[in-house]
């Protein structure tokens, strides 16, 4: 009979090892492989130079400017949806008229293809004809239209406002339904002590949503340090590598120079700064939960 059970868990697991195996474990390794070398991507042949790619990109100001980079358009695209998606998910808990209609028109932008999104918000950045110029001459904001994407600091601005329009519903989502969990005898118990809303939030919502917070901040985190999609399409890293994040780095390397070695090198690389990072985020959270 054990050996039964344990045959039956092997048999559970075999599929869950598979693809742990197959989609992350063989692609991971295949990378660093590749590092290795000084490959072409067109005929993935090449020679071994050891860490000689690794020497190369950690040599380069490109590569630390692109670090940079990516660091700040993380930090302050996560920022802004933490923000702006809690506040949201605060207005829809409470309420207010047509609900359940601007729930629904909250997670618009997520639903909202990436490609179409950033084609739109290009329209409205436009120096020539977009909306924002317009609007911002005609209320004296600017005496002449701005080029947004094609200068900084402009160009990093208009990159974090679109990757915060774009993601926030995700934290409103996660925020709404731990706030649709707390007890209301908590807040009319702090009523009838005589405490402020502000004291309610502070006190109360606040250390409610701390554990949804801290996942939706690693979440959001990990997706955004490796966002590809929305700098390429709305600016393609530029002015001149004014907004290159590491991701366009490894395409700029994998596929327009035609050096998928050095691409791979730096996947490695942002791979290794994303493990270090969390390993010391995730370090100091226990060391705060063990204190409390």
């Amino acid at each position: 009979m054990e050996m039964r059970d344990k045959l039956l868990g092997v048999s559970l697991l075999s599929p869950a090892v598979l693809f742990f195996l197959l989609l992350i474990a063989y692609p991971m390794l295949y990378t660093f492989f590749l590092s290795m070398f000084k490959v072409n991507t067109l005929s993935l042949k090449g020679e071994f130079i050891g860490f000689g790619n690794y020497i190369y990109m950690l040599s380069q100001k490109e590569f630390w400017s692109s670090f940079v980079t990516t660091l700040i358009w993380t930090a302050s695209v996560m920022t802004g949806q933490v923000v702006l998606g809690l506040s949201v998910a605060l207005i829809l808990h409470g309420n207010i008229l047509f609900r359940s209609f601007a729930r629904g028109l909250a997670l618009f932008p997520y639903l909202v293809p990436t490609v179409v999104a950033v084609l739109v918000w290009q329209w409205l950045f436009n120096d020539l004809y977009g909306f924002l110029n317009y609007f911002f001459v005609k209320v004296g904001l600017l005496n002449k239209p701005l080029a947004w994407l094609a200068s900084m600091p402009t160009a990093m601005i208009s990159l974090v406002i679109v990757g915060t329009w774009k993601l926030f519903p995700f934290v409103v989502i996660c925020v709404l339904a731990r706030l649709q969990t707390i007890p209301e005898q908590l807040y009319e118990a702090a009523k009838i002590d005589g405490a402020s809303a502000w004291s309610r939030f502070w006190d109360i919502t606040m250390p409610q949503l701390r554990g949804v917070l801290i996942m939706v901040i690693l979440l959001r985190s990990i997706w955004d340090f490796k966002d590809f999609d929305t700098p390429y399409l709305l600016t393609g890293g530029g002015p001149q590598i004014g907004t290159q994040t590491l991701p366009l780095l490894v395409y700029k390397h994998a596929f327009p120079l035609l050096n998928i070695g050095r691409g791979a090198t730096v996947a490695v690389l942002m791979l290794v700064f994303m493990l270090s990072f969390f390993w010391l985020y995730l370090g100091a959270y226990r060391k705060e939960e063990a204190g409390n």
